[in-house]
């Protein structure tokens, strides 16, 4: 019986210790748009994984691959010689109008997440229109426990949201709404 209840004790005393020791969350972020332009004229603007032009924070884009799974890319952020983002593509599906891709290589003081997978999907609305949706899963810039403020869980859902939202209210403004 007392091994019974010190081993009780013993778990009692290590759970507050475990529950407090995990590291951290995976965030996840949906945003999405309606636009007045049919889905394959929006595809053919946002389809081609080589050219994200149509994003405002993007200067440029090179890559190697075209649409094909592993295809890769490199996104110059600003201007000329700005900081960059590589990415690759895992998924594509013209059919669907739908691609998926990951984050290889990004500076967190320039994107503050670890583990970043993206989303990118247009699909028909009732009134012959565009869906737009944009989702992602991500982990915080800092993996351990306590992350500065700059590397929080906070701080990587507001950059991927700015980056989402500044991309979608693009789309919305060439499209209509």
């Amino acid at each position: 019986m007392r091994q019974v209840r010190n081993f009780l004790l013993t778990f009692l005393l290590l759970v507050p210790t475990i529950a407090f020791a995990h590291g951290p969350t995976r965030q996840k972020l949906s945003l999405a748009v309606d636009v007045k332009a049919p889905p394959a004229e929006v595809w053919a603007v946002i389809g081609n994984f080589q050219d994200m032009s149509w994003h405002p924070a993007v200067f440029s884009t090179t890559g190697q691959g075209d649409n094909a799974i592993d295809a890769t890319r490199v996104l110059t952020l600003g201007k000329e010689g700005g900081p960059t983002i590589a990415e690759v593509l895992y998924k594509y599906d013209a059919t669907k109008m739908s691609y998926s891709y990951r984050i290889t290589d990004v500076d967190v003081a320039v994107l503050p997440v670890t583990n970043y997978s993206s989303h990118l999907t247009v699909s028909p609305t009732a009134n012959g229109g565009s869906h737009i949706e944009w989702r992602g899963a991500f982990y915080r810039g800092y993996p351990n426990n306590e992350p500065p403020e700059n590397l929080n869980d906070a701080a990587a859902i507001a950059a991927v949201t700015a980056i989402y939202k500044a991309g979608l209210d693009a789309l919305e403004a060439k499209f209509g709404q």
